[in-house]
């Protein structure tokens, strides 16, 4: 039950900074009025990064062992696991030519 209602929390989070951004993006607002909602916006990016920040570390990869049981190792993103082969393949690819 937690769950869904941080998903709702990041869902109404996301919404209501959409709303900001629109809000600031237009030209009716005062300067006091664009600096609350900014202030506004900067409270629910902290709370979005903190609920993504959570939900990274929950994800967890089940990799199923040579002798047949399950381990589970931490996620990597894909972003960091290429990157990292990069660099394996840099440095292995010297001795290659």
């Amino acid at each position: 039950m937690a769950e869904k209602n941080e998903k709702v929390d990041f869902e109404r989070s996301m919404q209501s900074l959409e709303k900001i951004v629109e809000a600031l993006e237009g030209s009716e607002l005062t300067l006091d009025e664009a600096l609350k909602k900014y202030e506004e916006g900067v409270g629910l990016v902290r709370i979005c990064q903190s609920k993504l920040s959570e939900a990274e570390k929950k994800i967890e990869v089940l990799t199923k062992a040579l002798d047949g049981s399950f381990k589970k190792e931490p996620f990597e993103a894909e972003g960091a696991a290429v990157k990292g082969r990069k660099k394996k393949r840099d440095t292995d690819d010297g001795d290659a030519f």
